[in-house]
């Protein structure tokens, strides 16, 4: 058990490789995490904060797989009230919670939903509709979330609907059914929050670095950037590899599925203040969802099909996924979207537990099991619910291996950058940064170090400043780190490729 003093949270080349150094000199530690996800992140931290030895090993890049392809949502349950899940329902509302009052206020911000209510729609799915917001307005309550936080559902008229979707069809509009849930600004900037703040609290968190095999005598790394193996010896494993779970464990049996979203420009879609709600013909909980971005985009999605075969690293988005959401889409505008209006598209896999049914019919619930070798695999769930999916992992691993390990502390851990919204809007930075780094944006501007140009913008507000951030102190090694995951620019290409230059400078300034 690692009695420590707080480390910094500055992930970096220099500390990557010091890191491994140690590892090499002294392979015994409490406790490996494999994937740099947000549940594995999340369980790096969860362990490292108990007074655990960590280490926290991502094949890739943090962020690199599902965790950044979601919705940005973080949702309160909705979806399973209507099913039944009440559990699962009311530990999503408790975990969006802390995630907007505790972990990450900066990241997270209420997201205004509107579901267009229609004459001729269909008077009972309206009415099932309301009822299921003032389900969800419960679950708010009971998880102890503010009316300031997340305000109440409420109905609009046909005028006060367009005003917040003024791309929605006109023709025969009754008003519109007004809900509120959480957004994030950035998924993937949340996991690189999660894996920052583990280090803060002692653990080594290498990315480029794979476990090649979990044994009961221990587990070998490879690390990708020399090629060198370095044997560990874990007193506990957690494997949080989401949908290539089963290669460390192949016991699980996963059906992933795979979510499609489009990256619009918001003047598609008369550039909304609220996200576009449509209910998806057949099925009483599902929704497709046009949400619109802080940047002026809009992410138009999802869908929801099985996939079979291996599991692609980064999947494709097909074009029948297209075609499934600028349909649905189209049925609840007043001017059509096409092809030449999508600008960039990705998808994202569930690591849906094996069922009966269709995939959208699949449990959203998680599964922590422990394998005869001892290895703890945490499977299912979603991001909402990452923090409660990595206590119950470290919980079982602490069981099952005897760890002298302290209590969860991540009900009331702030993530770095973390603060009240009164200190955030005291912050003295633009807003964009604000939103994105917390209290760290006035060290973003100090990492300028006076040079103007570091603080101009490369591409839709993005500056060098950022990105030189991300390779000093949010572990990015490379230009894509830097455009894909740090800063999201790669979501349209065209904009990637104007981008591309000055984040390879940024990199190149820091060897």
């Amino acid at each position: 058990m690692s009695t420590a003093s707080p480390a910094s949270p500055s992930l970096n080349a220099a500390r990557r490789a010091a890191d491994l150094a140690g590892l090499e000199a002294r392979p015994e530690v409490d406790v490996l995490v494999v994937g740099g996800g947000v549940t594995g992140a999340g369980a790096a931290l969860d362990a490292a904060s108990r007074g655990l030895s960590t280490v926290l090993v991502e094949r890739h890049d943090l962020a690199f797989g599902t965790s950044r392809w979601s919705s940005k949502l973080v949702h309160g349950g909705l979806r399973y009230l209507a099913r039944g899940q009440f559990g699962i329902a009311y530990e999503s509302a408790r975990e969006r919670d802390l995630l907007m009052r505790v972990t990450a206020p900066h990241l997270v911000r209420p997201m205004p939903m509107v579901v267009p209510v229609y004459r001729g729609s269909g008077l009972a799915r309206a009415l099932s509709v309301r009822a299921g917001m003032g389900m969800g307005d419960l679950l708010r309550v009971m998880a102890g979330t503010p009316g300031s936080v997340l305000p109440r559902p409420r109905l609009l008229d046909a005028r006060q609907t367009l005003r917040l979707l003024p791309g929605a069809a006109r023709r025969d509009l009754l008003g519109g059914i007004l809900s509120f849930d959480g957004q994030l600004v950035d998924d993937a900037r949340l996991v690189v929050a999660l894996a920052r703040t583990a280090a803060r609290e002692g653990a080594r968190v290498i990315t480029r670095c794979s476990a090649e095999s979990v044994t009961a005598d221990g587990a070998v790394l490879r690390d990708a950037a020399t090629g060198r193996i370095v044997p560990v010896r874990p007193r506990a494993v957690v494997n949080a590899t989401g949908v290539h779970a089963g290669l460390l464990d192949p016991r699980v049996r996963l059906r992933p599925s795979r979510g499609s979203h489009l990256v619009l420009d918001g003047a598609a879609l008369g550039r909304p203040r609220a996200a576009l709600t449509v209910p998806v013909g057949g099925s009483v909980s599902r929704f497709v969802f046009a949400l619109p971005q802080t940047d002026g985009r809009v992410f138009a999605g999802l869908t929801d099909e099985p996939v079979d075969g291996p599991a692609p690293h980064v999947p494709d988005v097909p074009e029948g996924d297209v075609d499934f959401l600028l349909d649905r889409f189209n049925g609840a505008l007043e001017n059509r979207i096409g092809r030449d209006d999508v600008i960039g598209a990705f998808a994202g896999l569930r690591p849906l537990l094996e069922g009966v049914g269709d995939s959208a019919d699949l449990s959203r619930e998680h599964s922590v099991s422990v394998a005869p070798n001892g290895t703890v695999t945490v499977v299912g769930g979603k991001l909402t619910t990452y923090r409660a999916m990595a206590e119950e992992a470290v919980d079982a691993a602490v069981r099952a291996r005897r760890l002298p390990a302290g209590p969860c502390r991540t009900r009331f851990l702030a993530l770095v950058g973390a603060a009240s919204r009164e200190e955030l809007d005291a912050v003295e930075a633009p807003r964009r940064l604000v939103e994105r780094y917390g209290t760290e944006a006035v060290d973003v501007l100090d990492g300028a170090g006076g040079d103007p140009a570091l603080l101009e913008p490369v591409v839709r507000g993005v500056t060098g400043a950022e990105f030189r951030f991300g390779v000093r102190h949010e572990g990015a090694m490379d230009a894509d780190d830097l455009l894909d995951r740090r800063t999201r620019i790669g979501l349209v290409p065209a904009e990637r490729a104007e981008a591309l230059a000055a984040a390879e400078d940024a990199v190149d300034a820091a060897v």
